[in-house]
């Protein structure tokens, strides 16, 4: 256990109990609040555990286990919960004063609290609300069901594997051109570099409106908007990966009388794989953006996109916050997906296991 990691035991524990004291302020009824509550617990005995177990094993190092990682993790949730609820009390708390006044009400201070945490449509929801809004979300309802937060995002989740396929495919192509073609390398590049600094905001609706004139709907113009998003940094880390062998490594094909292609796939691809998976773990988060983004101006009726699209016409704030949640954990998801697959692949390139 390092030195941080002892200063930040102590830390994560606070955290974890003062989010769970505040849950028992909150209504015992709701089924949210009973697995938020059951997840914290869970948090402070393992916080309890690993300060028992490092209290005897202090004296040797050791190698970071899956407990080391954790404990920083916890550290920051419980301490993005704390701050989350802290903030809307405040964000809220100027409308419920409001309230309030009209009603003729005089609240406490701890009462005004617990309003601003129970508000129908806040202006910052609180955590055990939006919890209460995934849990109905995806437990409650049926899969297939139109409210099903699962449903939107298996909708997003298509056109963003599908946008990240093509983006991926075109970032390794033009990244072998840009190695390959001097020429290339001069003029395409800038171009690339350049098509990025233009907001996609502004280019999605572009998309949308050319497509929609040929005829052309549906997922197609979305997973265009998410490969947009996604083939930039598969071709800069392809092309830093392709041009990363040793001018000695080169040296010593050319020796062999390789040809152009032979280095290529001898040399050059293999010493590229480690910087094309790091750069697809950028393009596939990337590319989910985009297929949110190009659900806006199609008014798409399935789709996180147009479940944020609804939250915000109604003032439906916790909705729009389950569904950036459920964005989240789809894109935790697939980077996740991305790491295991890179892992695979290096153990059967030979790499040591870590």
């Amino acid at each position: 256990m390092t030195a941080l990691q002892s200063r930040l035991l102590p830390i994560s524990g606070l955290l974890i109990l003062l989010a769970l004291a505040i849950t028992f302020l909150l209504d015992a009824t709701s089924p949210a609040i009973g697995w938020l509550r059951f997840a914290l617990i869970g948090a402070a005995a393992l916080v309890a555990l690993r300060a028992a177990l490092d209290g005897e094993s202090e004296r040797h190092e050791r190698k970071a286990t899956t407990r080391d990682k954790a404990i920083p993790v916890l550290l920051i949730t419980a301490l993005i919960i704390v701050v989350w609820y802290v903030a809307a009390i405040f964000m809220n708390a100027p409308f419920q004063r409001d309230q309030d006044k009209r009603d003729g009400v005089t609240s406490t201070t701890s009462e005004l609290v617990l309003k601003t945490w129970s508000q129908p449509k806040p202006t910052m929801p609180a955590p055990h609300q939006v919890a209460e809004a995934l849990y109905k979300g995806t437990v409650t309802v049926k899969m297939t069901s139109a409210r099903s937060l699962v449903y939107h995002s298996w909708v997003t989740l298509s056109s963003t594997l599908l946008g990240f396929a093509m983006g991926t495919v075109l970032g390794v192509l033009i990244a072998v051109g840009i190695v390959h073609v001097p020429a290339l390398d001069k003029s395409l590049l800038p171009w690339i570099i350049t098509s990025q600094t233009i907001p996609i905001l502004a280019v999605a609706p572009m998309i949308i409106v050319v497509l929609a004139s040929v005829n052309v709907t549906g997922i197609l113009p979305k997973a265009l908007i998410s490969a947009y998003l996604s083939f930039f940094p598969v071709t800069v880390g392809m092309v830093k990966g392709l041009r990363s062998p040793e001018v000695m490594h080169l040296d010593l094909v050319h020796t062999y009388n390789a040809t152009r292609w032979q280095t290529f796939w001898k040399l050059r691809l293999p010493a590229s794989i480690p910087f094309f998976f790091t750069s697809i773990k950028v393009a596939v988060a990337a590319s989910l953006v985009g297929a949110i983004v190009g659900e806006l101006p199609t008014g798409a009726v399935a789709g996180i996109g147009s479940k944020l699209l609804a939250g915000s016409y109604y003032s439906q704030t916790i909705d729009v916050w389950a569904a950036l949640i459920a964005g989240s954990v789809v894109a935790v998801l697939l980077v996740t997906v991305v790491d295991i697959a890179s892992k695979l692949t290096a153990r059967i390139m030979g790499a040591r296991p870590e």
